[in-house]
């Protein structure tokens, strides 16, 4: 007799025996069936594993193999997938990954919005804010470059990496640089490559909430380093590096998200002096390098860091574009040999054409023209949000006009949960983001953020105010 015939004699067999059972039932071991059909090991093996295959049984290593819970075929109805929270228990869960979170995952930007909405939420520039028509020409040129599609380096191409290099500082070099898809993912990277699984990461409080996603993703463990209206506290951040014994701070030392903060000169230094006296990384997020509304943007912290303390990660995305996932990280020292390996086992390189667009864009004098015209509109739109509160809703305080970003950081009275209002927002034709979201541990105070550059226009802005107000007022 064949195997093939044997295997499937076998598999009737025992398919009998198993409707007699019930699930959890322990069928006989592979001896005992060797024994009793007459068959061999591989024969045994092949009936369990199509079993196994239809959902029939299942094994278990070590213990044997059992009946399973038998699943009526459904012919319409919704899946059941049940068995998955068995399957990924111990995987890290990351908040705003469930079907019930609030929309657009981490900065609340990627969900639709109902018709009429207007929106105060999200991460990104309106439409039309975006540079369009150089983005589109830019990526006409690199297409017609001989090269366009053939592989890119590892590193990023020669050109964007120089182009990022002096963006951060004469003390930064080309080599320096390693081009990334955007920021978010650079960001997962850098604290899958920095920190081990269970350590602690030191973070501003509140802080970006793709950040606290991100960090817990990768198994670690957030911990709130309070700020004021410079930045970071600087004593209060050496207390938390000598309680929890973190080697990584992730901050955002220039037009902070969520409230704007710019973080004091004075404090600059200090930083990354506690940072090093800690023995430890400092992640600068530079999101914003290109969100300034017209005054002279401080030099990131890694222009004067000589000793590879500070990692900067930055982007051209902000400014341009959710779709031009292009940024960077600099890192001096073994750290880039480490993120250099992992770019060749996550994903090898990005994207030659996304980056030779890139290089087209920023090279042109279009995008010089593009980030003045921005920053006008930037501080418009702030100030234009701002009064149309201070009217509509005179008890919430602003914390402060920011210089540069996306967005006003709003507190709220003390009788108003920050959930309830963004909630009562919606409804009433207004998409804002809950402030809780923003903090690693229990928020001090209800707050939103309100973002200035999602809106079409000024008088959008004017209008969400008064929905606002309407909303509050129950009406």
């Amino acid at each position: 007799m064949s195997d093939g015939s044997s295997t499937e004699m076998l598999v009737t067999i025992l398919r009998a025996e198993i409707a007699a059972l019930g699930p959890g039932d322990r069928l006989p071991s592979s001896r005992d069936l060797i024994t009793r059909h007459g068959v061999g090991p591989v024969t045994v093996s092949r009936a369990i594993a199509l079993l196994a295959a239809e959902g029939a049984v299942v094994t278990r290593p070590g213990s044997g193999t059992f009946v399973a819970v038998r699943r009526p075929r459904q012919s319409g109805g919704a899946a059941d997938t049940s068995w998955q929270a068995v399957a990924l228990a111990g995987r890290p869960h990351v908040p705003g990954a469930d079907p019930g979170a609030e929309p657009g995952g981490p900065d609340g930007s990627s969900t639709p919005l109902p018709a009429g909405t207007i929106s105060l939420s999200g991460g990104y520039l309106h439409e039309n804010l975006q540079p369009t028509r150089a983005l589109g020409a830019a990526l006409a040129r690199a297409a017609r470059r001989p090269d366009a599609w053939h592989r890119a380096p590892a590193a990023g191409l020669a050109p964007l990496r120089a182009i990022f290099a002096r963006q951060a500082g004469a003390g930064v070099g080309p080599e320096d640089v390693l081009v990334t898809g955007g920021g978010q993912g650079a960001l997962s990277m850098l604290f899958r490559a920095i920190a081990a699984p269970g350590g602690p990461v030191l973070v501003e409080s509140p802080t970006y909430p793709g950040a606290l996603a991100a960090a817990r993703a990768a198994g670690l463990r957030p911990v709130p380093v309070p700020m004021d209206d410079d930045g970071i506290r600087p004593d209060l951040l050496a207390d938390a590096f000598a309680m929890t014994g973190a080697r990584l701070l992730y901050c955002q030392p220039t037009f902070h998200n969520p409230t704007g903060t710019v973080l004091s000169p004075e404090r600059r230094r200090q930083v990354v002096d506690v940072a090093r006296a800690a023995g430890a990384f400092l992640i600068e997020d530079d999101f914003a390098r290109h969100l300034g509304h017209g005054r002279p943007v401080p030099l990131p912290l890694v222009a004067d860091d000589r000793d590879g303390t500070v990692v900067q990660l930055t982007s051209l995305t902000k400014a341009a574009s959710p779709s031009l996932r292009i940024g960077a990280v600099i890192a001096r020292g073994p750290v880039m040999g480490r993120l250099r390996g992992m770019r060749l086992v996550d994903d090898f390189f990005v994207a030659r054409p996304l980056q030779e667009a890139a290089v087209e864009l920023v090279s042109n004098p279009a995008w010089d023209r593009h980030l003045r015209t921005l920053a006008t509109a930037l501080r418009e739109r702030r100030t234009v949000l701002a009064d149309a509160l201070a009217r509509e809703l005179p008890d919430w305080t602003v914390a402060g006009l920011p210089s540069g970003g996306l967005h006003l950081w709003v507190r709220l009275p003390s009788s108003e949960p920050d959930t309830a209002v963004a909630d009562a927002a919606r409804a009433h034709g207004v998409a804002v983001n809950a402030g809780r979201r923003y903090f690693p541990a229990e928020p001090p105070a209800a707050h939103l953020r309100l973002s200035f550059a999602a809106a079409a226009d000024q008088a959008e802005l004017t209008e969400a105010a008064r929905r606002l107000a309407v909303a509050r007022a129950g009406g």
